[in-house]
């Protein structure tokens, strides 16, 4: 009796383990309640977002209209082989986020009568990046190994030093993050008005495309659709909250928690907040419920305006309007401001361009002033050398008071460097929280870097000397390797 009762036991533990897993989790609000813990300025963001988004759907005129694209980069961060997905697996979810939010998917036939007159084409489509941020050719894809066995939602994933991948400019890119979560979360993404350095969306490999490691019953791709509507500001149909709360959508009946509906998707399901005549049953077949992948074949016109009002000019995703990453990668030049083709440096040496020059008529002794803005606990910066060593540092610089300078004097040996200034929330030291600004200069007079608006981080290479002119061809003097 005893070694039946013990394989019962197993066996209900089994199956209650199974169950937990076979419903969806999504970790976006967490992770949106942990940036409000984190960062003063995230509450102020959202509710600049949430202002621009209800004076945008008031105003009732449009700026951008016609099919936005979208510029992806996937980052496949694995801990063995099977986590390290086929490119097909890529474009399978790519290939799914396109069709759902074209509504163009096979299953759009399945949404039922109650709801065809709501369902929309959002006119959102997506592309795999060709142009890397260097401006070189790119299929779109980072592959990153790590010893990390699992990420969880803390996004450790998303940085090079934690066994992640760095983010691609925000700006420019989607970035989606693809690994090992655990946990039972599918995915989770970050809202509009987060760091830069963190923005995009993470989805589990198990959960991501429709072959390979795509595992049933989320093996259609719509936790990639679900995330990517986090991304474009949609929140979860039931708001997150009982019948009193509110998805800031209002084609989606009211829900008062969420449906985990599972074929054979029978519609009606349930109606968890019955407002009186008229009412209609929950939209479980909604992209933001949490049904099976099968259940799901629609977004709403309200959600359509909602997410396409982060791009109307001053929302939060007009910046991808103007990226050029889908687009062919520019031949390289000796004035783009970036090291590529064969230089030896940046715009110079290689076949083409003039050669690099190994000394300068700089001074040594630099003085870096920076005028702080509202946040000064987000600003650090660092100057490196020609070998990538960190040879001055400083910040951040939380003690002191918003908007005060403060003075950083330091000295280097002579030849080339690199400062670069960052900013942790990706929003700069101006100006939408002050008007802050840096300059860097050296003993004599010469400013070698200046700035202030900018995202993450800004660099700028100089050459440190020792005051000594570099050899010209009209100094009148033999110096250099001049043979008179």
């Amino acid at each position: 009796m005893k070694k039946n009762l013990t394989h019962i036991l197993t066996l209900l533990l089994l199956l209650t383990a199974g169950s937990a897993f076979a419903q969806r989790n999504c970790g976006a609000m967490d992770h949106l309640e942990h940036q409000m813990e984190m960062y003063p300025k995230r509450a102020d963001q959202l509710k600049q977002i949430e202002q621009h988004t209800a004076q945008v759907l008031q105003s009732g005129s449009r700026s951008v209209n016609g099919t936005i694209t979208i510029p992806v980069v996937v980052h496949v961060v694995y801990s063995n082989s099977t986590e390290n997905i086929s490119d097909a697996q890529i474009q399978s979810q790519i290939d799914v986020l396109n069709d759902d939010f074209r509504r163009l998917n096979a299953d759009a036939s399945d949404t039922p009568t109650d709801f065809q007159g709501v369902a929309a084409d959002i006119e959102i489509e997506f592309c795999m990046a060709t142009v890397d941020p260097q401006g070189n050719p790119t299929n779109g894809i980072t592959r990153t190994a790590t010893s990390v066995s699992a990420f969880g939602t803390n996004d450790g994933v998303k940085f090079n030093s934690s066994g992640g991948k760095d983010a691609w400019p925000a700006s420019d890119y989607l970035n989606i993050w693809v690994c090992d979560i655990s946990g039972g979360i599918l995915g989770y993404a970050q809202f509009p008005g987060g760091p830069a350095s963190t923005d995009g969306v993470v989805v589990d490999y198990q959960y991501f495309g429709t072959i390979g490691t795509a595992t049933a019953p989320f093996d259609l791709g719509r936790t990639g659709t679900h995330e990517v509507g986090h991304y474009l500001n949609l929140r979860h149909i039931w708001g997150d909250g009982n019948c009193n709360a509110d998805d800031f959508v209002g084609d989606t009946p009211r829900a008062g928690n969420p449906n985990y509906t599972g074929s054979p998707c029978t519609y009606p399901g349930p109606n968890s907040c019955n407002t009186g005549s008229g009412d209609l049953p929950d939209m479980f077949q909604n992209y933001m419920d949490y049904s099976n992948d099968v259940c799901m074949n629609l977004f709403t016109q309200g959600q359509k305006a909602r997410m396409r009002a982060l791009f109307e000019p001053g929302g939060a995703r007009e910046s991808l309007l103007n990226s050029t990453a889908c687009g062919a990668a520019p031949a390289p030049t000796c004035n783009d401001g970036v090291q590529n083709g064969d230089e030896a440096g940046v715009d110079c040496g290689g076949s083409n361009c003039p050669p690099c020059n190994t000394s300068c008529d700089n001074g040594s002794n630099m003085t870096l002033t920076i005028v702080l803005d509202n946040y000064p606990g987000e600003t650090s910066w660092q100057v490196t050398n020609a070998a990538g060593t960190i040879v001055a540092s400083g910040g951040t610089y939380g003690n002191q008071p918003n908007g005060s300078t403060v003075t950083e004097n330091f000295s280097l040996s002579s030849g080339d460097h690199t400062l670069t200034i960052f900013d942790s929330y990706g929003d700069g030291i101006c100006c939408a929280y002050g008007n802050g600004s840096y300059t860097l200069s050296d003993d004599l007079g010469n400013t070698l870097a200046s700035g202030g608006a900018f995202g993450s981080s800004e660099s700028t290479s100089f050459c440190a000397g020792d005051g000594t002119p570099a050899p010209t061809c009209n100094d009148g003097i033999q110096n250099g390797d001049e043979t008179g």
